[in-house]
């Protein structure tokens, strides 16, 4: 169905190609799952394939792509509308009318379908997508995993005989992603539609994939084959596998319950040991919050940036697998929200929000698509006026207290990382950037380096891949330092070592007092990263409580490895591994 004959493409005045090397076929009525770091190329593969790549975005296309036998280098991207569908990385940039329902049925009306296959697909899709609730609302007032659900329920409705996807599930709640990737394995299993798309967050999706294509480095000549044997050789892999691997399973797990069968062994060899006791670690992460009980991680000293401990001790150093202990409770909290209430137009996005958080702490806001969590963030830096109750961050009242003032206090970065981006190189928004915080020169690119190291100083911001616009986003705001930390999926785009090198930076100032909040999907990075899980749900927060808690007790918001070893307390695989170092 999709074939790549001597595939290269080259960019502009480039020197090396963005790809090159790509030959093989995609058969029919298969899904495959392209695969690799940030920035090696797969949205160009991708694009390719619709016929983006040259039509639309410049650049030189050596050899031949066709698609069920048309050539796309003489079939422009309309003329491919009706075999292929494509949702890139910003669905925002996809949507072409004003309201949900107008959306899906835009690319039926351009092929010019009939009124009444028009509506009765509609319909289908949204029941099969959960968007029928949202059918008259404005897509302007959806969040970004709502967003996302419409951007590919607009190629679906057209019945397209290739799906196309770039990050499909990366702004969608556990559920959500499971429900579109049910559809998915439907159009496949069912109707023969081939679908290739690209993910970062390998353990939502690989163990449906027919096939892999690694691109395992820039330029690099792409691997295709059984996703078990591609995992055992891929730079990027799921927590399941990373834990498989540790092991020493053969083959390797995809699922959590492939890992189940053979867990039983590891689970004997970590039975009676805890986390927090596994090579003199400090305490689980989120064992207690900044007003737990004496000995707790609320009264552990912060860790040392460079890696030694606060207060001397084997217990002061941050974990492995875990997040960097809480300092000593201060007077002020970073934030404090009393009975909150927001309304946005006619719906009351949050309502009787109660929230503190201390310096040094780190909490993740989960809850499924639409909950109220970007809403909060931006109401926390003044972007929202309250309908009730009250809101200070650093002392401040955020929408009575002037933008210059307030960035002295707590820094945001959204889901859409472009709306801080506005210089037409990587180094002249690195130069800005230090400019603004009064950063020594370097400050940022240092960052950016630190967070993806191929991020070269020339390019246009609008020419990144998306995880690599998100590093120099969240190197443009974290070169100001401020006290308080907003992230609005701080991991979309990101692979697994640039998140760890994420996770790295986010300890580093946690630990000297930062205070943290992301809003994310990610249940890996919250179990990693952060000492409290709040989750909301209609607007309100249903759960507050350390991170070991909240999300083990949450059959959507558990880690890979927590369902694995459960009912063992382990969260993440830098855990076991100490662990199993530590014991003979």
């Amino acid at each position: 169905m999709i074939r790549f004959e001597q595939v290269s493409v080259t960019y502009g005045d480039a020197v090396a190609p963005a790809v090159q090397g790509i030959d093989l076929t995609v058969p029919e009525g298969e899904l495959c799952l392209l695969v690799g770091p940030s920035g090696v190329g797969k949205s160009t593969v991708l694009n390719a394939v619709c016929g983006l790549v040259p039509h639309f975005t410049g650049g030189t296309l050596r050899g031949r792509v066709t698609v069920d036998g048309r050539d796309t280098r003489t079939h422009k991207p309309r003329e491919l509308a009706d075999v292929v569908g494509t949702v890139g990385q910003d669905p925002l940039s996809h949507f072409v009318t004003d309201t949900v329902e107008d959306e899906l049925a835009y690319g039926m009306e351009s092929l010019g379908l009939a009124p009444d296959v028009m509506r009765r697909r509609v319909e289908e899709t949204l029941d099969l997508l959960g968007l029928a609730d949202l059918r008259d609302r404005a897509i302007a007032t959806l969040s970004g995993g709502q967003m996302q659900r419409v951007a590919i329920g607009s190629v679906l409705t057209t019945h397209p005989k290739v799906l196309v996807l770039d990050e499909p599930t990366s702004a969608l709640d556990p559920a959500a992603a499971e429900e579109v990737l049910a559809v998915l394995q439907r159009l496949v299993h069912d109707l023969g539609t081939t679908v290739l798309l690209a993910e970062h967050r390998l353990e939502r999706v690989v163990q449906y994939a027919d096939q892999v294509i690694l691109l395992p480095a820039p330029g690099a000549a792409p691997l295709m084959g059984d996703p078990a044997d591609i995992m055992a050789v891929s730079p990027v892999h799921p927590p399941v596998v990373a834990l498989g691997r540790l092991a020493r399973w053969s083959p390797l797990p995809l699922s959590v319950r492939d890992a189940r069968r053979k867990a039983a062994t590891l689970r004997e060899r970590l039975a009676g040991v805890t986390p927090g006791g596994a090579g003199g670690s400090a305490g689980l992460a989120g064992s207690a919050g900044p007003a737990g009980p004496a000995g707790s991680a609320g009264s552990v000293r912060p860790a040392d940036p460079a890696g030694g401990s606060g207060g001397g001790g084997a217990g002061a150093s941050a974990p492995l697998g875990g997040p960097s202990p809480l300092p000593h409770p201060a007077p002020i909290p970073s934030v404090v929200v009393s009975g909150l209430g927001v309304r946005r137009g006619q719906v009351d996005a949050l309502h009787r929000v109660d929230l503190t958080v201390q310096p040094g702490e780190t909490i993740a806001l989960m809850g499924r698509n639409g909950a109220g969590k970007s809403t909060l963030l931006s109401t926390l830096v003044g972007m929202h006026e309250p309908s009730a109750g009250t809101v200070r961050v650093g002392g401040a009242t955020p929408h009575r207290t002037s933008p210059r003032t307030l960035l002295q206090h707590v820094g945001l970065v959204p889901q859409e990382p472009r709306d801080l981006l506005y210089a037409d190189t990587v180094a002249a928004e690195c130069t800005a950037a230090d400019h603004d915080a009064d950063a020594p020169a370097g400050t940022c690119r240092d960052l950016v380096t630190r967070l993806l190291p191929d991020v070269p100083d020339s390019v246009h911001p609008r020419d990144l891949s998306e995880g690599q616009r998100l590093a120099l986003a969240l190197a443009v705001v974290l070169t100001a330092r401020p006290p308080l930390l907003l992230l609005d999926e701080p991991t979309r785009g990101l692979d697994y070592a640039a998140k760890a090198r994420l996770i790295d930076v986010l300890r580093t100032l946690a630990a000297q007092g930062h205070a943290i909040i992301l809003a994310t999907h990610d249940v890996e990075l919250a179990a990693e990263l952060s000492h409290r899980v709040v989750i909301l749900a209609e607007g309100e927060i249903v759960a507050d409580g350390p991170t070991s808690e909240v999300v083990v007790s949450s059959p959507s918001f558990a880690p890979q490895v927590a369902k694995v070893l459960a009912p063992l307390p382990w969260l993440t695989v830098p855990q076991v591994a100490r662990a199993l170092e530590a014991t003979p």
